[in-house]
This record gives C-alpha cells, structure tokens and sequence, in this order.
C-alpha cells in the first residue's frame, strides 16, 4: 500500500502572517511530529502551496479576499516553523487557489494501486477541503483519511462543517 501524506497551506502567511491565526500556530509541533513519522515510514510527502503573484488583487480570489498573502517567494509563501524544517527536499504543489490541480498529475500514478492518503493543514472549509475533494475524485477508491487534531480553521464552526462534509463524502476523519 502506498501511504501519503498531504500537508495544506501550513505556510507563514496562514500561520501568523497576513491571515495567520493563533489555532494555526499551536498545530506546527504536532504537524512537524507527524512529518517526521511520515519519513521514518517511508510514505510520500506533499505539500501543497498558496502561491500567488504580485497581481493577486485584480484576481477572482483577491477581490473577494483582498488581503495579499502567500507572494509566490515571499517569506509569507515560505513553510512554517518547524513543520519547515522536518523535510530537506519538499514536494511542492503550487497552487493559484483553494484547490491543487497539480495535485492531480502527481495522484494519477497511484490509480491501480492500493493508496491511503493523510490530509492535515489550514484551512479546515476552504484549501484543506479542496484538496482532500480533488484526491477522492482522482483516487475514489483510495482510503482518504483526515487527520481532524491536525487542521484549523479561523472558524471553529466552519471547521466542523468542513470535518462533517468531509466524512460525509466517504473520507474517514482521526
């Protein structure tokens, strides 16, 4: 079985930049710790980036989110804390928005085997359920596990709707 775990967005910018949040920050230990279980054991490690440019303002998502954030090599678009550190080499899946499209050519390979993937990261109702709607749509017979104690949202209600959504599409929320 070919086990992956997809980090989300934990970037400076979401943690205690521009749209950081305080139940971002506590995560960054435990999201660290489980890297680092993730390397001992082998699996793959993702980690999907918010990647805009200097334009984002005049985009769909700036104007209705016009708060710059995550400038493509900005220090906001840099992996936070330790959670940064653990992997020497990251897989980088840059995106424009919520969802990863990229995140699709790296999954196909995996479609005639049997595949588990682990999501955690920020935010919860937005990026986090993006990406874990796009793995079940390229891999629906995959086991799409959310790691619940491992994502946030600014919103706790919003989180849990999110984490409900989530479980009811199939996907098994830890």
């Amino acid at each position: 079985m070919k086990k992956i775990l997809l980090v989300v967005d934990f970037q400076k910018d979401f943690v205690d930049g521009t749209l950081g949040f305080e139940k971002a920050v506590a995560l960054d230990i435990k999201i660290a710790q489980r890297l680092k279980k993730a390397k001992e054991d082998n699996e793959i490690i993702l980690f999907t980036m918010d990647t805009h440019q200097p334009n984002y303002l005049e985009t769909q998502e700036g104007k209705n989110l016009p708060v710059e954030h995550c400038i493509e090599e900005s220090e906001g678009w840099k992996l936070y804390g330790e959670t940064g550190k653990v992997i020497e080499n990251p897989i980088y899946i840059k995106k424009p928005t919520f969802g990863g499209l990229g995140l699709i050519e790296i999954l196909c390979p995996y479609s005639d085997e049997e595949t588990e993937i682990e999501i955690c990261g920020v935010v919860t109702n937005m990026c986090v359920i993006s990406n874990a709607v796009i793995c079940k749509a390229v891999l629906p017979e995959a086991l799409i596990t959310i790691n619940s104690q491992l994502c946030a949202s600014f919103d706790d209600n919003l989180h849990d709707e999110a984490i409900h959504v989530m479980e009811s599409m199939q996907m098994k929320i830890i």
